[in-house]
This record gives structure tokens, sequence and C-alpha cells, in this order.
């Protein structure tokens, strides 16, 4: 037999080897190696890069894009759905803890940064910083109000979800103090010296007005729910009573943060629709006008030597 190939069939060419593909490298990781692909991108992920998703791994670019493009859950308020821990709750705890214990170890703490409504012009700050201080004389105000907040937050701060829960706080406690100057009379430098008008001088420290501004918030958010708040109002009529009955406690910063916080709720509730929804912060950011408009025509009305009473005037350096 001939060796030469069939007639009309080229010549096969010897099988030449090709190399062998080297292992896929992690675009995130140049110099990692990637034997797994990413099953949304096809993409080479290395093992830090990998996250397990419900069919195969997926690289964490694509869970990422999947997160901001997937609609996160809201509360039946508007807000952003969490585990239910009420993580801003036990943050101003703790806040208010440490700060009692500044106070204890440096009483000065008090004097600089308690409300004074003859201050709350030349140092506004003040509005907001006496809602962390307490009484450092006794420790059951501190207690007390904690205690309040522990209980009112484990129940709202889910409901509100985390942002609008601060919101709703921080503002009510601006709310406590505002009250506070607005009721503590129109003081004059002879009232000032014969001491008629000692409301005017009169520190306030606590996170009263801030928690009656969560009792507000309560009662209006139930109300809109079909809750009964009937065990929520003797609690505001005990604490409340205390104002009057027990010295040295400010019935105005209740007062003023129980009205700001159900003015706020009502806000919360009529902006938890899914269109209006981003409005409410704008809302919200509008009661915090409103008090600051309402407090500066009320010290504009005062006469400039009381306006422009410092800590200076009070010793304090």
């Amino acid at each position: 037999m001939s060796d030469n190939p069939i007639s009309g069939q080229p010549p096969r060419e010897p099988r030449v080897p090709q190399p062998a593909a080297g292992p896929s490298v992690c675009p995130r990781h140049p110099d990692r190696e990637a034997y797994v692909r990413c099953q949304r991108c096809g993409r080479p992920a290395c093992p830090e890069c990998q996250r397990p998703a419900a069919v195969g791994i997926q690289c964490v670019d694509c869970v990422r894009e999947a997160a901001r493009s997937t609609p996160s859950a809201k509360t039946v308020f508007g807000g952003r759905a969490t585990d239910g821990t009420p993580v801003v709750t036990y943050s101003i705890i703790a806040i208010c803890a440490v700060v009692y214990l500044i106070q204890k170890v440096d009483p000065t703490i008090t004097a600089r940064f308690s409300f004074v409504p003859a201050l709350g012009w030349t140092e506004p700050w003040r509005f907001l910083t006496a809602a962390f201080l307490h009484s450092p004389d006794t420790i059951f105000h501190i207690l007390l109000n904690m205690f309040a907040l522990w209980s009112l937050g484990q129940y709202l701060e889910p409901m509100l979800g985390r942002a609008r829960f601060a919101a709703l706080y921080i503002i009510s406690g601006i709310g406590g103090q505002v009250a506070v100057a607005l009721l503590a009379g129109s003081p004059t430098l002879t009232g000032l010296n014969t001491g008629q008008d000692m409301a005017w001088i009169t520190p306030v420290v606590g996170a009263s007005g801030a928690i009656f501004g969560l009792f507000g918030a309560l009662l209006v958010l139930n109300r809109h729910l079909g809750r009964s708040s009937a065990a929520m109002y003797a609690t505001i009529a005990i604490n409340a009573a205390f104002g009057f009955i027990y010295p040295g406690i400010a019935w105005q910063a209740h007062l003023g943060g129980l009205v700001t916080g159900a003015g706020c709720a009502a806000i919360i509730v009529a902006f938890r629709h899914q269109g209006v929804r981003q409005r409410v912060w704008l809302a919200l950011g509008g009661v915090l006008g409103l008090l600051v408009a309402v407090v500066l025509v009320k010290y504009l009305a005062l006469p400039d030597v009381i306006r422009m009473i410092s800590s200076k005037d009070f010793g304090q350096q």
C-alpha cells in the first residue's frame, strides 16, 4: 500500500500544542489570582471580593449596585426600617451619662452649657446643650429622664426610623428652651436687680423638654394608628404635676417640648406617603425655623442692655 495521502485531501499538519490559559486576575486586586467568576457580571473575583448570593457568588461591586437600585424598606411613617434596635436612644442615654459624669468632675460645665434665658441671645448654643445636661446635685433627675427616654425610644424609634426620631428629639429639646425664654416674662434692669425677674437668670438643665416632645409625638402617632394612649395620659399628667409641685423643675420646658413634639409628629404623619416623603425634612426644618423666628422676636423686643447680657456678667469666663 502506498504511504501517500488519499487523493483529494490535504496532508495533515502536525498539531502544535497551545499554551495553557493562565489564571484569571481579580480586577480589584490585580496581584491576586481568581478562580471564581461573578454570576452577575462574569468578572473574576478573588476571595476577598466574593459575596454569597441566592445563586452562586457575586462580586462586591455587583452587590453594591444591587443595594443602590433596590428600594430600602420603610416604616409606616416613611423612615428607613431598621432591625428594631433603638441605636439613637441608646446613644443619647450614653451621651447624657458621660456628660453627667463630667459635670460631677467639673462643676463649671453646668454653668457654661445650661440654658439661661438671659444668655440666649449672646450664647444661642445653650438652647441645644441644656437638653444633654442634668442636675449634678441629685442622681434621680438623670435616672428618671433616662428611664423615660429608654421606654419611649424603644417604641418610637423603630416606628419612625432613626433619623426622624433624632430630629424629633433635638427639635423638641430646643422647643422646650424656647418656651422657657418666652414665658420668662419681659425683664427690666430694676426687676433683675431687685430679684423680681429671677426667671430670666435662672439656669435650666435636663432632657425633660425633649422627653415631653416624645410624649406629644406618641399621642399623635398612636391616634393616627388607632392605638389607645390612655395610660400615657396619666403618665404625662403625673410628670406635668411635678413641674408645679416639686421646686426647681421648669414646667415651661415641659409645655414647650410637648407642643413642639406633637407638631413634629403631625408633620411626619402628613408627609408619610411615597410621593411627598422626602419633603418631611423641609417641613421639620420649617418647625425649627419657626422656633428661631419666635425667639428672635422675643429677644429683639428687649432693651439692648438686657439682650446683650453675657457670661461675663454672671462672673463666668
